[in-house]
């Protein structure tokens, strides 16, 4: 997994919010996109996310919703 130092540095790339470790993914803190870690590099590109349950695209979650 992924060092706990590093972790507090990275945000998630849809709304800059901080990133939490939750086994093999980075979640993000406000929307809860969740973002693969893949032998100890975190995959942090939107096309990688996997989105939270009845969020069809990144526009819908709630990190882009607040940028508008």
């Amino acid at each position: 997994m992924i060092n706990e130092e590093i972790i507090k540095d990275l945000v998630c790339p849809i709304g800059k919010f901080p990133l939490k470790s939750d086994g093999e993914f980075l979640v993000c803190t406000n929307c809860s996109a969740k973002f693969p870690v893949k032998e100890n590099i975190p995959l942090l590109l939107i096309d990688d996310a996997i989105l939270p349950i009845g969020v069809n695209s990144p526009d819908e979650l709630k990190c882009c919703k607040k940028k508008s």
